[in-house]
């Protein structure tokens, strides 16, 4: 080993050269040509003497320095090599990158499709599934939530929309790192990340606590889309991959179905829960908070028992780890089938040339963390240049199609999602205002009320020495009304105003009466004692009991869907399963106009769910044999935060429109379905090609 380097060297992989000294060479620091020999300082003046102007011999020639044209053409010649050298590589590198894929190819249909297969189906799907349960669990837990912590409308507004926010920074970080660090070993973190804040995020009380860490925890789940894919991608050969990563879709609309199932079982159980103090309370939506943890943990667990993709090992030049990953997967499929003695007859694998070298960090040089930061920028910049090389020639066309089928998929899907129950709760609302009781000029004297007063309107009221007891106030609106020596004691409400009314020597004990409940009102010798400050769930919901089913039915629907495009995926192709799709899903949406009540809103919504699957499906399945091993999960992350931004957008375009209008979300959904499903028929077929 060479002396230059000692025990205390550590070696780190990255994109940066390092250069070396020449043997022999001097040792100085600084660099010594050994073709020209040091001149005499008067040398240059001798050297041209006895030359007269028409010579073409300029000062300094016979010191040995080059002309200034020599030196341009040597530096063309130079380039020209260095580009031929760089053409030659990258040819060479592509025929390597292209032998390798078919071979792997063929040894994938060796090892057959079996037990191994389907283990990994499973334990990939669930951490798909975990995918879905986030993105439903927060809008369930919501009505119930903004109760318990007492959110303003804009703190419900922040909260539904931060699980996308994370999500999508998700996407594109642990994509990137994929390609880099591996998939398994990335999936099992984002997934850690996830499960930890979710579990903490059941427990704080706080309304900052809980946004960050419902934040983190959309991060860390915001990685399995796209490591799912490319990891159980590599394990299929080419006749089932169009299938089998199509059933692999299915488990996210099974999350869909298991929040939804969850919610309507558990939150509307308010006593499913404890209580410490008035400060301190754990209700039935934060046990469905940890019941949504289930499908992420079940995945982490059976992911300690998977190996790498050995695809991604081989495209990173471990030869022998990938081949007794592939051992394993051929004799855990032959001894399922009943064939033990069958041997693997692959003994070597072609992998590529390898194009980082390594960096050299001294363990004397700065500190720890200084080392550290150097290996975390080094890898930051590998990501960030995998990300730019998608815009490549080679893949800047297909890079932009697909992110516009992508973003008008997602706008369309998601903000559509969120207005169906918007809309039915809309409509709900109206009904309920429409049963509004009225009380005017009312006069009552030594009343007790221990009763609940639901959705009703007080005007020009006058209460004399009443009690207000053990009650519940819902939807309830006093108005220029008079209270006089009353007394309210234990009193829970929602939705309920005091608005120009008058108060004279009233008591209020216990109560859960805010200073914004009290609009132009005034005092005369009232006290407050012992009021509660946080907020009661003090009813069940039958309209947010409705939302659980609406979006049960939903993720219904999209069963049957599912089943179709994965039985015709390989015989249909992606390009028409995705174009066909979002144009067939353009008309459902449509039809919504027509849709006036409940029912025939939540028939439309099962439709456009069960026929859009389909698009989404052959998304998922050409973005990952669009792109080749090193950039499959940098493409696909990259891709799916697009995608969540797009939902980010329709959510909230969407939702600004119900109660306004439904003419402007039903046209830009059915329009840009249009746009992105004639684009996808643009796109190249990829069912007959191997993975790269």
């Amino acid at each position: 080993m060479d002396d230059r380097f000692g025990n205390n060297t550590n070696f780190y992989q990255g994109s940066n050269t390092y250069s070396t000294f020449e043997e022999g060479g001097e040792q100085d620091g600084y660099y010594h040509g050994g073709e020209y020999p040091a001149q005499e300082e008067d040398a240059a003046s001798d050297a041209t003497e006895g030359h007269d102007e028409d010579d073409e011999i300029y000062e300094g020639e016979y010191q040995g320095i080059p002309h200034p044209d020599d030196i341009r053409t040597s530096k063309k010649a130079a380039r020209a090599m260095d580009y031929a050298d760089h053409r030659d590589s990258t040819a060479d590198k592509m025929q390597d990158e292209e032998q390798l894929a078919h071979q792997y190819e063929a040894i994938i249909e060796e090892c057959g499709h079996g037990r191994f297969q389907w283990t990994l189906f499973f334990v990939a799907g669930l951490a798909l599934m975990a995918d879905g349960v986030e993105c439903f669990v927060v809008a369930f837990a919501l009505p119930s939530a903004e109760k318990d912590i007492c959110m303003s409308n804009a703190d419900k507004g922040a909260l539904g929309l931060i699980v996308y926010v994370g999500m999508m920074l998700g996407a594109f970080i642990w994509g990137g790192l994929a390609d880099k660090v591996g998939r398994r070993r990335c999936l099992i973190i984002a997934l850690t990340i996830n499960s930890i804040f979710s579990f903490l995020s059941s427990f704080v009380q706080g309304y900052g606590l809980f946004l960050f860490f419902r934040l983190i925890s959309g991060i860390g789940i915001g990685g399995s889309i796209p490591i799912v894919y490319a990891y159980f991608s590599e394990f299929l050969c080419r006749e089932k991959r169009g299938e089998h990563l199509s059933w692999l879709c299915m488990f996210w609309m099974i999350g869909g179905i298991y929040a939804s199932s969850m919610a309507w079982g558990i939150i509307p159980h308010y006593g499913w829960g404890f209580s410490m103090g008035t400060h301190y309370q754990f209700h039935s939506w934060r046990v469905f908070i940890l019941m949504c943890i289930l499908p992420a943990l079940s995945s982490l667990i059976g992911l300690v028992f998977m190996p790498e993709s050995p695809r991604f090992l081989l495209e990173n030049g471990k030869h022998d780890e990938a081949w007794m990953i592939l051992k394993q997967v051929h004799d855990t499929n032959m001894r399922a089938k009943g064939e033990p003695e069958k041997v693997f007859t692959v003994s070597h694998i072609k992998t590529p040339k390898q194009e980082d070298e390594f960096i050299e960090i001294q363990s004397s040089t700065g500190t720890w963390y200084q080392r550290w930061l150097v290996r975390i920028m080094t890898v930051v910049k590998q990501i960030l240049e995998n990300v730019f090389s998608l815009f490549s020639p080679q893949f800047r066309l297909s890079t932009l199609f697909m992110a516009v089928v992508w973003f008008t998929m997602a706008f369309s899907y998601y903000g559509l999602t969120v207005w169906f129950p918007d809309m039915i709760k809309h409509l709900q609302n109206e009904e309920y205002k429409f049963r509004v009781k009225h009380f005017h000029g009312e006069h009552v004297e030594h009343l007790t009320f221990n009763f609940t007063l639901e959705n009703q309107i007080h005007n020009e009221g006058k209460f004399i020495n009443a009690k207000f007891t053990n009650m519940e106030m819902k939807a309830v609106t006093f108005e220029d009304s008079l209270f006089e020596d009353c007394y309210f004691e234990n009193v829970k409400s929602m939705d309920t105003f005091f608005k120009n009314c008058t108060f004279i020597s009233t008591v209020f004990y216990n109560t859960d009466f805010r200073k914004e409940m009290f609009i132009d009102c005034m005092h005369w010798n009232s006290t407050f004692h012992h009021s509660v400050e946080h907020c009661y769930v003090d009813f069940e919901e039958e309209n947010d009991i409705l939302i659980y089913l609406v979006s049960f039915l939903g993720s219904l629907a999209v069963i049957p869907g599912n089943i179709i495009s994965a039985l015709f995926m390989d015989k249909i192709g992606r390009i028409k399963i995705i174009g066909g799709s979002m144009l067939i899903s353009s008309v459902c949406t449509f039809f919504l106009y027509f849709g006036s009540s409940e029912s025939a809103i939540i028939g439309w919504q099962c439709l456009f769910c069960g026929v859009s699957v389909a698009a989404w499906n052959g998304i998922d399945v050409i973005t990952v044999e669009l792109y080749p091993t090193n950039k499959r999960a940098t493409a696909f992350g990259f891709l799916n935060a697009l995608c969540k931004f797009a939902a980010i957008l329709g959510t909230s375009i969407f939702a600004s429109f119900v109660g306004i209008t439904k003419v402007i979300p039903i046209l830009l959904a059915s329009a840009t379905l249009i746009g992105g499903g004639l684009l996808a028929l643009r796109l190249p077929e990829t069912r007959e090609q191997v993975l790269m």
